[in-house]
């Protein structure tokens, strides 16, 4: 299983104050035991450190980090950068669905990187995934 892994997804990961952290921490456990794959990107790492950094103490949101740079050290996680190439594609899916203004630049970038590994999973509760109509599944 592929599984790419949007700013959401990290946010419920961390924080256990959010309303989904023990349903995401569990799922998240489950499939690293069954031998998945997860992805994200640096843009959706740039998303998520600002956030945590501004909604946990320090030392937890540090934790955060380096628990996200093991996960990448271990194998489980793909670290994908934006490269010019996957931001010129994400400049055209910008225009291509400009009846959708609140998708994100972050959120066109990763279907980017998800059309071009052929990943359809991804952990997040952001519907802009399932509207643009390119066969995503929001999990859990």
């Amino acid at each position: 299983m592929k599984l790419f892994i949007d700013t959401w997804g990290w946010l419920e990961l961390r924080d256990r104050r959010s309303p989904r952290h023990k349903e995401v921490r569990s799922f998240y456990d489950n499939i690293q035991r069954h031998g998945a794959i997860a992805y994200t990107t640096d843009y959706v790492l740039d998303e998520t450190l600002t956030r945590l950094f501004s909604r946990l103490h320090f030392q937890a949101a540090e934790e955060s980090l380096d628990l996200i740079q093991q996960t990448i050290s271990s194998g489980f996680l793909r670290l994908e950068w934006i490269t010019e190439e996957r931001f010129d594609l994400a400049v055209d899916l910008r225009r291509r669905y400009k009846d959708k203004p609140r998708i994100s630049f972050t959120d066109l970038t990763s279907m980017v990187v998800m059309l071009e590994l052929g990943i359809t999973d991804v952990l997040t509760e952001d519907d802009h995934f399932i509207q643009v109509g390119l066969g995503f599944n929001k999990i859990p």
